[in-house]
């Protein structure tokens, strides 16, 4: 296996599955499956999930709700998420455990970049939910961070696309995928990736991104095998 300690970032619209709201249970279990699979053969796993199949800050911001609030509300929709796909992960027969990036014990243990990676060495699949604990910041930049603090050897991002596109898939047909593509020359393109406070505390950090098809099963694996799944980015 290529990669022993990984950061699995998902979308919270993942979860819904077709769906434009809510938790699909179908998903979750597919989702639980391939992240057992993968714990199995000894991968260490630390997963951010967003909230925005339940609530987004920036969209209660245009309902009118102060934008602090907003983005605190869209804190407590990621561990609504990751308490759904902890529970999933322990019903399937896997071990997994929510942190929080602010207290709300026994709901979950306060967020301890220490206690992740003792956790995850003991086979636990560790869900750091709340994003960073602060307002104005995307759960893309909180998996950037909680990569770095816990040493992984890079962040995944599992999308509904099969890697970065020189345009976007689904709208021009002729747009074609990259293989491997620099920091640079992502920002020189002007591809859209994650938000660039994530983009650079990856960069300055030389932790490498892998963007790839979560929804085909078996790709996680091929991903930590070293296969060439999706699009990698690095130095």
């Amino acid at each position: 296996m290529k990669y022993t300690r990984i950061l699995l970032k998902l979308s919270g619209e993942s979860l819904s599955g077709s769906g434009n709201h809510g938790i699909s249970q179908e998903v979750l279990e597919d989702y639980s499956r391939e992240i057992i699979e993968v714990a199995g053969k000894g991968c260490e796993i630390s997963i951010v999930v967003g909230g925005g199949n339940i609530f987004r800050g920036l969209s209660g911001t245009e309902s009118g709700f102060d934008r602090v609030k907003g983005d605190q509300m869209g804190m407590l929709a990621t561990v609504i998420n990751s308490l759904a796909l902890e529970g999933t992960i322990n019903k399937l027969g896997g071990k997994a455990k929510v942190f929080t990036s602010i207290r709300m014990e026994p709901v979950g243990e306060l967020y301890n970049s220490s206690r992740v990676k003792d956790a995850m060495k003991e086979g636990i699949v560790c869900l750091i939910a709340g994003g960073t604990g602060n307002p104005f910041f995307t759960t893309d930049t909180a998996a950037a961070l909680r990569a770095v603090e816990t040493g992984a050897d890079l962040l995944l991002k599992g999308t509904r696309v099969d890697g970065v596109y020189t345009a976007d898939p689904e709208r021009d047909p002729d747009a074609t995928r990259f293989k491997g593509i620099t920091f640079e020359e992502v920002i020189s393109r002007q591809l859209k990736v994650m938000d660039s406070t994530a983009f650079t505390m990856c960069r300055e950090n030389n932790m490498p991104i892998i963007v790839f098809d979560m929804n085909r099963p078996g790709n996680l694996m091929k991903v930590v095998e070293g296969k060439e799944i999706g699009t990698l980015i690095s130095i």
